[in-house]
């Protein structure tokens, strides 16, 4: 397969040059590809994942850009498969309708709507809804349930697309997308143009300084651009004449960022959480860049352990196998150096079972043959599900079974 890429020279937020390599990784290949045969897996090139850091917003990015129809043509992730997201959808909706008097009837559009789990919630209580997502196989999940869902990516022309149909939007979702866009200026533009006066724009994105402190290396992949901080997007949002009035630090996916944004000069007060936020920043130094290559030497400590601890478990004869072939199992398996480690992963979903993810080519096979195999120790690469994938295999580790978590440090977890 013919897989494009490019290398930006400029900042995706403040489009300054000056920008350093913060944290070198190894390559990997595109982590939505999952083939028929192991060879075929193999032989998916590699690119890189590097992460830079902006030295005059202090914005922290990948540069490699693949180009679309790699990055979505066969996307598989599905949010309302994913453990606790439903019940993460469903707080923030009655949260933000309450805490920013959003009322129960208008418009709510979600870019990077997946499979419409988000906005299931606003149309249950009266909103009118449209999606927007470039992954055609997840939006057919979306428009099975009732959620309309215009399949591309979102810049002004979608959103002039919205206008003419529907009408300007009171409420903007983009939960897990505004650090999955290469050209950030052009989305929030077209945020800018559809969002009503009052209207609100909510964000979710992983955040930085949990990527650091926790040692998220499995949220670096290609698809996710930017690793972002409330210091430089507020700057960012600024030049869209856009303005954060609220912010919340949430546990989901080990430490997540949802900001609520107007027009600026909108009728909401600025809550006084944004500059609290904004002080932590400060405080943490995440603005510099010394903060943001610690994580080179974690990765490099991670990594002497976790082929360590492999490398005595091949020596005694144990089974390896590993849970979850999720997107950033081939990050952890690559930057960790346990290539060749792993006999096959258990997963149910079911765009992947019997199929071989591109990279070392490991069998996908069902969950339900888990206590028939009996690994020694299974290797857990779905890394945000970490505790509920223990707490559900509570039979594995009575029957003597053991997991072995990556991060934020190598451990053994067992009965």
């Amino acid at each position: 397969m013919t897989i494009n890429i490019k290398h930006r020279r400029t900042c995706r937020l403040c489009n300054a040059e000056d920008i350093s390599l913060a944290v070198s990784m190894h390559p990997i290949p595109p982590q939505e590809l999952y083939l028929a045969t192991k060879e075929q897996a193999q032989a998916i090139p590699r690119f890189p994942v590097d992460v830079y850091f902006c030295n005059n917003c202090s914005h922290v990015q990948q540069l490699d850009i693949l180009d679309s129809d790699t990055l979505w043509q066969e996307y598989t992730y599905l949010s309302g498969q994913a453990k606790g997201m439903k019940q993460h959808f469903e707080s923030f909706t009655k949260t933000a309708i309450k805490k920013h008097a959003l009322g129960s009837s208008g418009l709510v559009v979600d870019i990077g709507s997946n499979d419409g789990s988000l906005l299931v919630n606003f149309q249950k209580v009266g909103f009118s809804v449209q999606g927007v997502d470039p992954a055609s196989q997840v939006a057919k999940f979306a428009q099975a349930q009732g959620i309309p869902t215009i399949v591309s990516g979102f810049d002004p022309e979608v959103a002039s697309e919205i206008i003419t149909e529907h009408g300007k939007a009171k409420v903007i979702t983009a939960f897990n997308a505004y650090a999955h866009a290469d050209d950030l200026h052009a989305m929030t533009r077209g945020i800018k143009a559809l969002l009503d006066d009052d209207g609100v724009f909510f964000f979710e994105v992983q955040y930085l300084l949990d990527v650091i402190d926790k040692v998220l290396i499995g949220s670096i992949f290609h698809e996710h651009m930017s690793h972002h901080s409330l210091i430089p997007l507020q700057r960012f949002l600024a030049q869209h004449q856009l303005e954060i009035i609220d912010v919340e630090h949430v546990s989901i996916q080990h430490g997540s960022l949802i900001g609520a944004v107007q027009h600026m000069g909108g009728k909401r007060h600025i809550s006084p959480s944004v500059d609290e936020q904004i002080s932590i920043e400060i405080t943490q130094k995440l603005n510099h860049f010394s903060k943001i290559s610690q994580l080179k030497a974690a990765i490099s400590n991670l990594k002497a352990d976790a082929q360590a601890l492999t490398m005595q478990l091949i020596n005694d004869n144990c089974t390896i196998a590993a849970f979850g072939a999720a997107r950033s199992g081939q990050t952890l398996i690559s930057q960790l150096g346990i290539e060749g480690v792993i006999q096959y992963i258990l997963d149910d979903h079911p765009l992947k079972v019997g199929k071989y993810p591109a990279g070392d080519g490991i069998p996908i096979v069902p969950t339900s043959t888990l206590l028939e195999k009996m690994p020694d120790y299974i290797i857990i690469l779905a890394w945000v599900h970490c505790e509920r994938i223990i707490r559900d295999n509570q039979a594995y580790l009575d029957k003597g079974g053991k997991f072995i978590v990556l991060t934020p440090k190598v451990t053994i977890r067992e009965a």
